[in-house]
């Protein structure tokens, strides 16, 4: 079973328009039902907020994506285009050209890189760029492209002002993201206690925001996406994955593969995405590859299309119009640009100068949405099946959106038959990487709530496993509204502050082109390690 949302109202994780397993009866039915009416009533009013819609002409779209492009258009003006001028300085500092390895921090610039990759890159790369495409035609592809070299700049921004604000801990470990450079950054420019209080309480806010995202959209989600697409190409509910109790079996199988990662710390989350990332960009760029090669000839006439539609989109409701909406919208849902959530792995690298992560972080929404987003648009454009052809006219008709993971799937199944296979692989993965990653969010943000000390981490690290196993058998739909709803509203409260910050890496950057000037700093043959 699986269940699509619209773009134009849909969450992150929603938007991964993804397979979403429901218990299907007796006790564990019962326990969904209960605890979807407790969180009903407040999901609906904060999302009600958060995801409250401007309308320009017939097309509306929630507000919170209008904050997100605004900033990393402000940033790009204030910085010059620093994405652009600094795109070769960012792959060489991630190489570890610019890093000794006896720098402090915990990981070197790739594995932190990678790490927040994990994060980002999911099944709504796959299936939430089918549904965009749909609502908003082959032009939507043209403004997400866009919208996601504009992110890059934000991403720049929160990455060094978490790198600059961290804590390095007496065992060597070390702490950042939004609730440290909230807390320091603000009580830092806001002279007063003023300062040193909003500072305070955007900084709890912020933690609060990304644990309860960390266990239930970060965690119960990818488990239940993943149980439910494993399910589906085993025979479905006749399979052998059929009962729930299959789905326990699997929760605690995932658990324990899941814990044996994130116990070790980030070393040991940066250890394994750095390889697991490659891999899934290779899997599924590659499958790209194949589609869009087979179909050489028709690459011109779909880039033609792709660019005459982010002016026109004729058939497209809301015309040109729509089109830019869907692709700002698909970006910033995303690739989480401004969200405050990256920086918590960002800020663990190896460096004494915090901006050479803000370089490398700018490369995060490039490869999310740039790369992989829009090979996918450019699958679905160039393979021009009927199934997406019947659904835009669906769309404009009324107003129901087609399934984003067939969309897409179907594109794919021109030339690869056998890719559901395929994608059920990249849905395991993409799901486990997810995990991994929000895994080492929410323990920050836990020990940053509650202190940070072995027993405090076990604490967390045994709950957090043990909503790996519930989302594996529980849908609790309200819960993941609701977690999609406090993460986006972290948003309004990390701009504010990267607004009032923003100086800080002005100076930071400055100060790192002197360093580079006068040779402080320089080009080092050994790769940091």
């Amino acid at each position: 079973m699986s269940v699509i949302t619209s773009m134009a109202t849909s969450s992150p994780q929603a938007d991964s328009a993804t397979h979403v397993l429901a218990a299907e009866g007796g006790t564990l039915a019962s326990i969904e039902e209960w605890i979807n009416s407790f969180f009903d009533p407040v999901t609906t009013a904060l999302s009600d907020f958060v995801f409250a819609e401007l309308t320009i002409g017939s097309i509306s779209f929630p507000w919170i994506v209008a904050w997100l492009v605004i900033a990393a258009t402000v940033f790009t003006i204030y910085f010059g285009f620093i994405q652009f001028r600094g795109f070769k300085l960012a792959t060489e500092i991630v190489r570890g050209k610019y890093t000794r390895s006896d720098e402090p921090g915990e990981i070197t610039h790739f594995q932190a890189l990678s790490s927040a990759v994990s994060g980002t890159v999911g099944l709504g790369n796959i299936a939430g760029v089918g549904v965009a495409v749909t609502i908003g035609g082959a032009g939507a592809t043209f403004w997400m492209i866009l919208a996601g070299l504009l992110g890059m700049c934000t991403k720049f921004v929160e990455c060094t002002l978490g790198v600059k604000y961290r804590e390095t801990h007496e065992d060597g470990t070390v702490s950042g993201g939004p609730m440290h450079y909230l807390r320091k950054g603000l009580a830092e420019r806001i002279k007063g206690g003023f300062g040193a209080g909003l500072g305070k309480v955007l900084a709890v806010l912020a933690a609060i925001m990304l644990l309860f995202f960390a266990f239930a959209g970060g965690n119960m989600f990818q488990a239940n996406q993943t149980f439910a697409q494993l399910r589906d190409v085993t025979g479905g509910e006749d399979g052998f994955l059929g009962s729930d109790g299959a789905a326990f079996v699997f929760g605690v199988l995932l658990a324990i593969l899941v814990g044996a990662v994130i116990i070790g710390g980030i070393k040991s989350i940066g250890a394994v995405t750095s390889r697991l990332v490659p891999a899934m960009a290779v899997l599924y760029i590659a499958a790209c590859l194949i589609v869009i090669l087979v179909n050489v000839t028709s690459v011109p006439a779909a880039v033609g299309e792709i660019i005459s539609g982010a002016f026109s989109a004729e058939g497209v409701v809301g015309g040109a119009i729509g089109a830019l909406i869907v692709g700002f919208q698909r970006s910033a849902f995303s690739n989480e640009a401004g969200l405050g959530s990256a920086p918590i792995a960002h800020s663990a690298v190896r460096t004494k100068n915090p901006v050479t992560e803000g370089y490398v972080a700018l490369l995060e929404p490039f490869i999310d949405t740039v790369v992989v987003c829009t090979m996918t648009a450019l699958t679905i454009v160039i393979a021009k099946t009927q199934f997406w052809e019947n659904a835009k006219t669906a769309y404009v008709e009324t107003g129901e959106t087609a399934d984003g993971v067939t969309v897409t799937s179907e594109s794919f199944a021109t030339v690869l038959p056998w890719f559901p296979y395929v994608l059920t692989v990249a849905v395991a993965l993409f799901a486990l990487s997810t995990m991994i990653t929000w895994g080492y969010y929410g323990q920050k943000a836990w020990t940053f709530l509650f202190g940070k000390t072995q027993i405090s981490e076990r604490v967390y690290q045994v709950i957090f496993l043990l909503f790996v196993i519930a989302g594996s058998v529980l849908t609790l739909g309200s819960v993941l509204d609701f977690a999609d709803a406090v993460l986006f509203l972290l948003a309004l409260f990390n701009i504010i502050g990267l607004y009032i910050l923003v100086p800080v890496v002005k100076r930071e950057v400055r100060d790192f082109r002197e360093k580079r000037r006068t040779g402080e700093v320089h080009r080092v043959d050994k790769v940091a390690s």
